[in-house]
């Protein structure tokens, strides 16, 4: 089947099995191999992108469903292509991360959250990652820099 998408902010059209996932299409044809695999089952988070708005487990959706979507994975997430957007800084300060497996879940989760919620507390923050699984932060650098980045969505929501 024929689907069209925007990708990071980029028009595209890719054929696809009706069986296939999102996150077997975004890796394995279109190459965006930020996009991690590990349970298949929506468990651990590390699969997650943004689809209209939306943190999504992508390992659950089959890539049909994403026909006429605006789709954006963890490297659709710096704008005009900076080397590191507020999140990535603040994930980098508070070094919110380390094996890295589970990272570009957690941005692609944080982005959707901050994107909607640019004051969200800590309490909410945990709350939306708790369905994001790492194994070696301890969560709290991972709270934190999602808290700080918040400054930076709450300044890009005012201009707007």
């Amino acid at each position: 089947m024929q689907i069209r998408m925007t990708l990071n902010r980029e028009p595209l059209e890719v054929e696809v099995m009706p069986r296939v996932t999102l996150a077997d299409c975004l890796r394995h044809q279109l190459g965006k191999t930020g996009t991690h695999l590990a349970c298949e089952h929506g468990v651990c988070g590390a699969c997650t992108v943004i689809v209209n708005g939306q943190a999504v487990r992508s390992c659950l959706m089959l890539a049909v469903q994403a026909n006429g979507a605006e789709v954006v994975t963890v490297e659709g997430l710096t704008p005009d292509d900076e080397e590191f957007g507020p999140l990535q800084q603040a994930f980098r300060k508070h070094n919110a991360l380390q094996c890295g497996f589970c990272t570009s879940g957690m941005l692609t989760t944080a982005h959707a959250l901050l994107t909607a919620e640019p004051d969200a507390d800590h309490e909410r923050i945990r709350s939306v990652i708790a369905g994001n699984i790492c194994r070696c932060t301890g969560y709290l650098s991972i709270v934190d820099a999602i808290h700080e980045a918040g400054e930076s969505y709450r300044a890009n929501k005012e201009r707007a």
